[in-house]
This record gives structure tokens, sequence and C-alpha cells, in this order.
């Protein structure tokens, strides 16, 4: 993406010019563009805030979790990830970062994200006494499954997920098909999401795994619930509930491994890039506003740069605080 700036030619606007660059030192800088909505929206966002509110020369690079992170350590480029989940990367992503390779600016950019198992709004508003994982495992009734409505229907991850491992242990661990539950698998993407909306719309009792932040959640009010059991460990997660049952003899009862979601930089850019750096170590997106803008974009098809101008105009009140005065009037004066 690039947004275009008007170039004053006087002898004066060069020399102000000159000085902003000077104070941000910033210059040219890349910003991974991921490929998956809230990141997109993240990546323009940014992009707009550093152009107009720091000078930098930006450009977005397409990207996905590896790829990008490979690309940072092994060549320096982007600079910026906005939104890197670094579930999968821990080992590596430790070892780069004590290399020097690449840097956190921040930890948790959006907050309220994650994985795990959900209801709706509703729900919780007519069985307050049901906020746990167990007391709700204990209702199957509340949930029937239609196709036998004697049991209750909790809604799995579809066949070839990674998250399907983990759901079919999670069910195993808590022992939900002696206590009336049936595991679904919803088939697809569009069956879990067609799940959610038919139980939501018809005022209809829903119970299963998805995450946030997405539209499907911001758009039907879905709510994590806790679980009673603490985190069992890591070993209990990687080493059973995330493997092929037959691979997980005895899985533990646990919490839902927690999801950490990091902006990184390279060491480059952290070298130069003064208040540009500030500003990502600041912003941080509320989840239930991100979770908004995804709807927004779903519903309108809209790109990340055409989300990060709605953004801007309709929150002014969120990203405001992330910059100074001035800052902040630079980039309104060019929405």
């Amino acid at each position: 993406m690039n947004f275009n700036k008007l170039v004053t030619t006087s002898v004066f606007g060069l020399i102000a010019s000159a000085g902003a660059a000077m104070a941000s030192d910033c210059g040219s800088i890349s910003i991974a563009e991921m490929n998956w909505a809230s990141a997109e929206l993240m990546a323009s966002v940014d992009a707009f805030i550093l152009e107009e509110g720091y000078d930098c020369d930006v450009e977005l690079v397409p990207g996905a979790t590896q790829t990008t992170f490979t690309s940072m350590s092994e060549k320096g480029r982007p600079d910026i990830a906005p939104e890197l989940w670094v579930n999968g990367l821990k080992v590596v992503l430790a070892a780069a970062k004590e290399e020097g390779r690449v840097h956190t600016a921040l930890a948790g950019p959006i907050t309220g994200l994650g994985e795990g198992w959900w209801v709706p709004k509703h729900f919780i508003e007519e069985h307050p006494e049901l906020n746990t994982v167990e007391k709700i495992i204990e209702h199957p009734e509340l949930f029937p499954y239609v196709e036998d409505e004697t049991k209750g229907a909790f809604m799995g991850c579809p066949s070839g997920w990674s998250c399907q491992l983990s759901n079919d242990n999670m069910f195993r661990a808590f022992d939900m098909e002696a206590k009336g539950w049936v595991n679904v698998n919803p088939g697809s993407a569009a069956g879990l999401d067609g799940s959610i909306a038919k139980a939501v719309e018809r005022d209809e009792n829903w119970f299963g795994y998805y995450w946030s932040p997405t539209a499907i959640i911001g758009k039907y009010e879905l709510f994590p619930v806790p679980f009673e059991a603490e985190w069992a460990g890591i070993d209990n997660w990687e080493g059973c509930i995330g493997l092929a049952p037959d691979d997980c003899a005895d899985p533990q009862k646990t919490s839902w491994i927690p999801s950490e979601v990091e902006t990184v930089v390279t060491n480059d850019f952290k070298e130069k890039g003064g208040e540009a750096l500030d500003y990502l170590s600041t912003r941080i997106w509320p989840g239930e506003v991100m979770n908004a803008m995804l709807v927004y974009m779903n519903e309108n098809q809209a790109t990340g740069e055409d989300a990060a101008f709605e953004f801007l105009e309709a929150h002014s009140d969120i990203w405001m605080p992330w910059v100074s005065a001035d800052v902040a009037e630079k980039i309104k004066s060019a929405l």
C-alpha cells in the first residue's frame, strides 16, 4: 500500500520535511501484511500512521506466520510483523531473539484473543450460574444434538485442522462422552460458521470451539468459557493433547493453551525506528473493536486498506492515545 503525500517545493517546506525525517529517523520500512483479515487491517493502519504521522516510506509485503518469521530472521526483511502468532515458533523465535536478529516491540497487541470453547451471549444471560467449562459439561441437555436429542452437541473442528486433535483429546480428558455428549465434526469452516449462525439466529444454545479475533465472534457475540482446570503444562499439551488420539493414551484435564501474539521487529528497525518504534510498542487494539472491524470487512468485502480508513475515521478515541497530539493532527489531516 502506498499512501501518496503532497510534496511541497518551498525551501521552508523542504527544511521542515527534512527535520521531521531526522526526528523520526524512520526512512524506508517494510511491514508484513499477513494473509488473514485482522493482520491485514493492523498492517494497513500501521502503514498509514507511520507514513502520515512519522514520515516513514512504507511498503507492505505479503506474508504468513512461518515465512514472514524466517525472512525476518534470516534476511532482515520485512522490518515489522504487526501480528505474529508465536505459539508454533517459540524455540526458533527465542533463538533469534537471543542472537539479536529480531525483537519483541509489543507482547499482546490485541486484547482478548485466543482459542478455546465458546457460548453465545444469550446463553450466558440465561444461565449465569454455568460460568465454567466444567459446569456446562454437566448439562448436555441444554445443547441437544439434532440427531439424538438425548445427548448434547459439542461442536469441534473439521477433519484435517490441527485443532481437531486438541479438541478430540480435550473431549476425552473431560470424559464428555460418558457425560452424554457427542463430539460433532462440522465438516468444514463453512459448516462450523454455519452452526453458530443457525443457533444464534434461532436463539438456540451452542457450545464448541472457535478463536478470536474473528468476524464470527464479533457478529454473533460469542464469549469464551473459562476452565476450572489449571494449565497442566506444555508437556501434556504438546506431548498428548496436540497429538492424534492413538498417540495420546492419557490426556489430562487442562485449560486451553495460552495464545501468544507479538508485534516483532528486526534488529535494523529497532536501531533506526525511533518514535515509530515507540508507536508500535504502545498501540493495543481492544478485542471487541477488532472483532467489530472484522465484521465490517466481512459484510462490506473491504480490504485492509479500506478498513484502515474506516477505523481511523470512526475510532479516533482508540488510536489517538497511541500517538502524540501533533502526530494525531497530522494523521487526521491526511484522512
